[in-house]
């Protein structure tokens, strides 16, 4: 049984061809026992419903976070462990998949007929006074050039320079407090300029302004227990997505942090994953150890509660009157669909980038789901 320990999709890995085929793909991380460590490249073929799996060997340790590159597609950074002097480190490293996978020209073999290739290194990042690394984070609106890793309680910002081959840290910071304290996520803010990051540690979660270095809001008590994963609303940009061990889904305006906008209890257990969507801010992924993925309609703290604008030139008399009186109440919030596909844990979702309606969801038994948000919603919004 594989082990599975990240999954990541971006725009990046987004390849057309001159045939009408669109392939997504998906890296996924394994280890286990029998297998060498490796890194799965799933292409989804959208049109014929068909997924191919390609294999990488990471040679450096068992993969816990998989993070790729917005500016280049075949550049990714891992984080994974490894054993120095009789202990277990958490180290990162940034890489390059061969040539021909990045241009999209490969096709995608039997396992059982071809030999796995291995990812280029082209350059470590780890200090070992900043101690295991929890995650990297690239820069979202960047060109490939600045990542964020978190460390145990350090905040380090890298330059990556010579097309990503030397790293050299720009600043950092450090979670001051009582107790050991690590970070267990972050998430880079796409607004303000890219400036600001959020992270969690405990039950806490952390507003960072990155030109000082400084913190700038704390969320004390923000779940009852572990603080899991965060997410920023791409199209408001005060609005925070966190989720944990509570079981609870949290709705944060970091301008006032005394209460959540909303909360969601639709998980039975921890809650490990949320991401909003990228094209439409309302719909909301969450994954959980309860086996289910849900998808949430969170219209009333979307950019657009009233549903889309419409020209009222556009409209008839009665058209534009019944328009009026539908748009003075906000849609309602609601659960649009669970999936129940998965028989373990799962510990990771991701909206494709490439396609707003397409997303997938990872287990600890090593299942990847592909799913799709249901065809009457998808044209009610676009509608």
């Amino acid at each position: 049984m594989h082990h599975v320990c990240a999954l990541c999709s971006t725009a990046s890995h987004l390849r057309t061809f001159d045939m009408p085929l669109i392939l997504l793909l998906f890296l996924v991380g394994t280890q286990s026992l029998k297998f060498e460590n490796q890194i799965h490249i799933i292409d989804f073929d959208d049109e014929n419903n068909i997924i191919n799996k390609n294999v990488l060997l990471h040679h450096a340790g068992e993969i816990w976070h998989i993070s790729a590159s917005p500016a280049d597609k075949g550049v990714l950074t891992t984080c994974y462990n490894k054993t120095s002097e009789s202990r277990v480190l958490t180290c990162a490293a940034v890489w390059r998949m061969p040539p021909e996978w990045e241009s999209g020209s490969h096709e995608s073999p039997d396992d059982s007929s071809n030999s796995p290739q291995t990812l280029e290194l082209l350059c470590h990042l780890d200090n070992t006074a900043h101690g295991n690394t929890a995650c990297v984070l690239w820069e979202p609106m960047g060109d490939g050039k600045r990542v964020i890793s978190l460390a145990d309680s350090h905040v380090v910002l890298w330059d990556l320079q010579e097309s990503s081959t030397k790293a050299t840290i720009s600043s950092s910071a450090t979670l001051e407090g009582k107790g050991q304290l690590k970070f267990t996520s972050g998430k880079w803010s796409p607004h303000h300029n890219c400036t600001q990051l959020a992270t969690a540690n405990d039950m806490a979660i952390r507003g960072w302004d990155l030109r000082s270095m400084s913190q700038i809001y704390c969320i004390e008590n923000a779940h009852g227990q572990l603080v899991r994963d965060l997410d920023f609303n791409p199209n408001k940009q005060y609005y925070l997505a966190s989720c944990g061990d509570d079981c609870k889904v949290k709705f944060w305006d970091v301008r006032h942090i005394n209460e959540p906008v909303k909360t969601l209890e639709e998980h039975s257990h921890w809650v490990w994953s949320v991401r909003y969507n990228h094209s439409h801010d309302q719909l909301l992924l969450t994954a959980s150890s309860d086996s289910r993925v849900i998808l949430s309609n969170m219209v009333s703290i979307s950019s657009e509660p009233f549903g889309h604008l419409v020209d009222d030139d556009d409209l008839s008399d009665s058209e534009e009157t019944h328009h009026e009186e539908k748009s003075k109440e906000p849609l309602q919030d609601s659960i649009i669909a669970t999936y129940e596909e998965h028989e373990d844990s799962v510990y990771a979702v991701e909206w494709s980038s490439a396609d707003p309606w397409l997303f997938a969801s990872l287990s600890y038994d090593g299942r990847l789901v592909i799913n799709r948000v249901p065809r009457a919603l998808k044209y009610r919004i676009l509608l």
